[in-house]
């Protein structure tokens, strides 16, 4: 029989590691944080939190978890906010302790995440300033990203979206991307015939290769070349 304890010390390692925000904690930061977390397997659709929701922990995402932050409106119809993978956190990271979720969280790429209770990471915030800065500079990230996503959705046509949307979904996920066409519909707020005809163009251009539920990028620079300016903003 194997050693938990040294399990657990290897997964706490490959967290720290597999998550830009955690990559970049001394051991001394790090020690205030990693007693109190573990690491949880988020599955594909899997609702984190719903608007209003009290916030009871922060998930740090490891390649290749992806977590799409979605505003929906009373009608049915949504469009996503932020894209969460390995260089972010979602869940009361921005607020200066517990608060509402003021936004629908769901998995778009399952797998591995680090999981820390929400007083230990308020703790470890008023015992470190680094770890306080950490997460305001990663708040400001997220806010420009939000903000630029709201001038993408109102300017720039769906082609360009789409595009830019895959590349940062490699960019935290590898080539491969787990992703329905009527989940990309969905995230960019347009009907799935509408995605289709955009999946099928950039396919045809051999930018992309689908399959059943899972999108590869083939051509990152033609992709590049198609998708808008926001892409080199974010």
């Amino acid at each position: 029989m194997g050693d938990v304890r040294t399990d657990e010390r290897t997964q706490a390692t490959d967290a720290f590691a597999g998550n830009h925000l955690l990559s970049t904690l001394s051991p001394e930061a790090r020690a205030l944080i990693e007693p109190f977390g573990s690491i949880v397997q988020l599955q594909t659709g899997e609702v984190i939190l719903d608007r209003g929701d009290e916030v009871q922990a922060a998930l740090f995402p490891l390649d290749p978890t992806l977590i799409s932050q979605v505003v929906e409106l009373s009608d049915g119809r949504s469009v996503e906010a932020a894209l969460i993978g390995l260089r972010g956190a979602v869940g009361g990271i921005i607020s200066c302790g517990q608060a509402p979720a003021f936004a629908s969280a769901s998995v778009l790429v399952g797998g591995p995440a680090f999981r820390l209770p929400m007083q230990a990471l308020e703790d470890a915030k008023r015992r470190s300033p680094f770890i306080a800065n950490l997460f305001c500079r990663f708040s400001d990230y997220l806010l420009a990203q939000v903000m630029q996503s709201v001038a993408c959705n109102a300017f720039h046509s769906i082609p360009e979206r789409a595009a830019r949307w895959l590349l940062h979904a490699q960019d935290r996920t590898g080539d491969r991307i787990e992703l329905t066409q009527e989940a990309l519909a969905g995230l960019l707020g347009v009907q799935r015939t509408t995605v289709n005809a955009v999946i099928q163009s950039l396919q045809g251009e051999g930018l992309i290769m689908t399959s059943r539920g899972v999108v590869r990028v083939t051509d990152r620079a033609g992709l590049k070349w198609h998708a808008c300016e926001c892409y080199q903003r974010l």
